[in-house]
C-alpha cells in the first residue's frame, strides 16, 4: 500500500497524513491475480476500480470475427477498470485480465464516494486524475483518427518506450489499431531509419 500512498503524495504535490491514509487503507482490498486471471469480463458490472500495485492487465473487446481491442494497458501505479460501468452500474462491453501476475487495490463505489468526502488529499488525486485522463483520452482520439499508423507507433515509442519490450507485438498492434503484420513493417522500416 505504500505504492498508493506515495502516488497520492505525488499527485497532490503534499504529505497524505496517517489518519487520512488510514482511511484511504480500510477502503481499498488487495487482490492478487495470476497471468491471463480476469479483473472483469463482458457483461458484467464494473464493481471495482483498481490501482495496480505490481504486474499488468490489458482492457479490451473482442468483436463478432473473435478479434481483440485493446483499448488500455495497465501497469505500476496505474488504475484500472471500466468507468462507465463503474459510475452507471451498466454491463460492461470490455475484458480487463493479466498480462502478468498482479497485485492490485481494489476500491467499490460507496468506498470511493467516502474518500471523495472525507478525505481532501484524495478527492484532489482523483480530480487530477480525472483531468489527465480526460487529456490522454483526447490525445488518443485524435490520434486515432489523425494519424498514420507510422506515427500512432512513433508516438507509443515516444511516450511509451517501456511497452515495447513488455508487450507481445500483436497485443501492440490491437492497441494501435493495426495488423501484426503492419506493426512487423513499421518496426522494420523505424530502425532501418
Amino acid at each position: 500500500m505504500q505504492a498508493l500512498r506515495s502516488y497520492i503524495d505525488q499527485y497532490t504535490s503534499t504529505t497524505i497524513s496517517d489518519a487520512d491514509f488510514a482511511q484511504i487503507l480500510a477502503a481499498f482490498v488487495v487482490k492478487k491475480l495470476r497471468k491471463r486471471q480476469y479483473l472483469l469480463q463482458e457483461g458484467e458490472v464494473c464493481k471495482y476500480y483498481a490501482f495496480v500495485e505490481k504486474g499488468a492487465l490489458r482492457q479490451y473487446t473482442v468483436d463478432d470475427k473473435g478479434t481483440e481491442h485493446i483499448v488500455h494497458f495497465a501497469v505500476e501505479n496505474w488504475w484500472t477498470g471500466d468507468r462507465e460501468s463503474f459510475i452507471m452500474l451498466t454491463p460492461s462491453r470490455y475484458n480487463i485480465d493479466a498480462l502478468e501476475d498482479s497485485q492490485l487495490l481494489l476500491i467499490t463505489q460507496a468506498g470511493l464516494q467516502h474518500l471523495l468526502s472525507q478525505v481532501p488529499s484524495f478527492s484532489l488525486m482523483v480530480r487530477e486524475l480525472d483531468q489527465r485522463n480526460y487529456i490522454a483520452t483526447q490525445k488518443r482520439l485524435h490520434s486515432s483518427i489523425s494519424h498514420t499508423a507510422q506515427e500512432r507507433y512513433e508516438e507509443l515509442m515516444r511516450i511509451h518506450p517501456d511497452f515495447l519490450q513488455r508487450f507481445p507485438q500483436h497485443m501492440l498492434a490491437s492497441y494501435l489499431g493495426i495488423s501484426p503484420e503492419t506493426l512487423s513493417r513499421l518496426r522494420q522500416k523505424v530502425f532501418r531509419e
